[in-house]
């Protein structure tokens, strides 16, 4: 018989948070470099922009993501991963290199 162990409730929040919609989707856009909130629209096609702004928001509230105002004229905002963020580049990539390897069925 196996011995589980229950999942840690700092793993379910952090999963929490990554299975609500369009989040894995920022930090992947942000990976690959997006900071603008426009540039997070264009890489993420489809999403809603209050739906985008709701999940940076989520992301910069659990420490994943830093919202950084410019102070330039006009003012711009930029959002960009902490190091907590980074730490998950590993599991990031593992997604890249398992959707490339999914053949459509």
């Amino acid at each position: 018989m196996c011995s589980r162990e229950p999942v840690p409730p700092e793993v379910r929040a952090l999963a929490a948070l990554l299975e609500r919609r369009w989040s894995l989707s920022v930090l992947y856009a942000a990976h690959l470099g997006a900071v603008r909130f426009s540039e997070f629209e264009q890489a993420l096609g489809q999403v809603p922009p209050a739906t985008l702004a709701a999940r940076l928001a989520d992301l910069e509230d659990a420490g994943l993501m830093e919202r950084r105002v410019l102070h330039t004229r006009p003012p711009r905002t930029e959002y960009v991963l902490t190091a907590e963020g980074h730490r998950l580049a590993p599991m990031l990539e593992a997604l890249t290199a398992c959707s490339r390897d999914r053949r459509p069925r």
